[in-house]
């Protein structure tokens, strides 16, 4: 049985969502996983945990700030482990952008950490303009007529391929 932490950053929620599946998933194979969010204080010893994982969601085309903090103050700690990294985004709907080696965030991402992930994935994220505030609704709605998504303000959309989250949760089992 190992011991698994999932470090995640979420904008509207559903990268806790991604989170809490993959938590039953990694659980479901006899595993221990703690969650935490990178904006609360971490659970005392990291050192104690087997395999850490890094779940982080997009706004405007970047990944949390934080994220990039704890990824740079732990590094040593997330090289000693096994681990692994996904990132959550609406431009992962489509198909030729849903996997590691094709997703412009992910490989733009990869370029400005020194960490290198022993397993990536790439999640489609959720579209819900009714729970955004004006500004983002706004500008959601400007990316997705630019990249041809739906810009109905009134749309609610889960994007995310169960299936693949559930293909990652069996693989960071196995780590």
């Amino acid at each position: 049985m190992a011991n698994i932490l999932i470090v995640y950053s979420t904008t509207d929620g559903h990268t806790l969502r991604i989170c809490n599946f993959l938590q039953r998933v990694i659980e479901s194979n006899a595993h221990r996983v703690s969650l935490v969010s990178v904006a609360d204080p971490l659970p005392g010893d990291l050192q104690r945990f087997d395999t850490i994982v890094v779940g982080a969601s997009i706004r405007y085309g970047k990944h949390s700030r934080q994220i990039y903090d704890f990824i740079k103050n732990h590094r040593d700690l997330l090289e000693s482990k096994a681990n692994a990294f996904f990132s959550v985004n609406i431009v992962a709907r489509k198909p030729e952008k849903n996997q590691p080696e094709t997703s412009p965030y992910l490989m733009r991402f990869l370029k400005q950490i020194a960490w290198r992930p022993q397993l990536l994935g790439v999640f489609a994220g959720k579209l819900d303009y009714p729970s955004y505030g004006f500004f983002d609704r706004e500008m959601i709605r400007f990316i997705m007529w630019m990249t041809k998504g739906p810009t109905d303000p009134a749309t609610v959309i889960e994007f995310t391929d169960w299936q693949s989250v559930e293909a990652f949760g069996q693989r960071v089992s196995k780590l």
